[in-house]
């Protein structure tokens, strides 16, 4: 329902139209030379892969991609991840149609979009003047984020491997790696931290 209001949203625009949608990433990446977009516009959340290795795999097979990401998630918490990975701006889903339009059209004209609030951040983060942020979950790896979050959802080892496609002896070595960088000292504290933390995050 919010991507078919999105899609109306934009069609709706004399100077944009929507070329495909896609439910899941691997129906993204199969639309990759279909379509051919001028903007890609991912969720962070997807029923398949994450989104930020999503953005990842487009940048990978064609480098001149412009993506904006378009999420409920804490701008805060995904923006700089997100530019790394390749992506071209972060706007959250609540901020409305003129301020997405706005965001999509700044993407579009080669720039980078970010809320003001952000934009300094960003800068100062990636110009090396300043640390990462005072979290210690800003310190994992994307890869020991999207672990990090599985665990915080009730996902066990094998789980995790599975919905990541990696092997259980890798996801231990991710879980080990969060741990010493949270600076927690047993499985049990380190589920605990990230079920309070994912708690925290979706308001629950």
């Amino acid at each position: 329902m919010m991507r078919q209001g999105l899609a109306q949203l934009i069609n709706n625009e004399p100077d944009l139209t929507v070329c495909a949608e896609a439910d899941t990433a691997g129906q993204a990446l199969e639309l990759l030379n279909k379509a051919r977009p001028g903007l890609w516009l991912i969720d962070i959340s997807l029923p398949d892969k994450n989104g930020i290795e999503l953005i990842k795999d487009i940048r990978a097979m064609d480098p001149a991609s412009r993506i904006l990401v378009v999420s409920m998630h804490d701008e805060s918490l995904y923006a700089e991840r997100i530019l790394r990975a390749g992506a071209r701006g972060y706007i959250m889903k609540q901020e409305g149609g003129k301020k997405l339009m706005e965001a999509i059209r700044h993407v579009l004209a080669g720039n980078i979009y970010v809320s003001e609030k952000m934009s300094g951040k960003i800068l100062e983060i990636f110009s090396g003047q300043r640390d990462t942020g005072g979290s210690p979950v800003a310190r994992l790896t994307d890869r020991e984020f999207e672990v990090f979050q599985l665990i915080g959802e009730g996902k066990g080892t094998r789980q995790i491997a599975e919905h990541l496609h990696l092997s259980v002896k890798t996801v231990e070595v991710h879980r080990a790696n969060i741990k010493e960088k949270l600076g927690l000292k047993t499985a049990t504290d380190l589920v605990r931290y990230a079920v309070r933390w994912t708690e925290s995050q979706t308001g629950v």
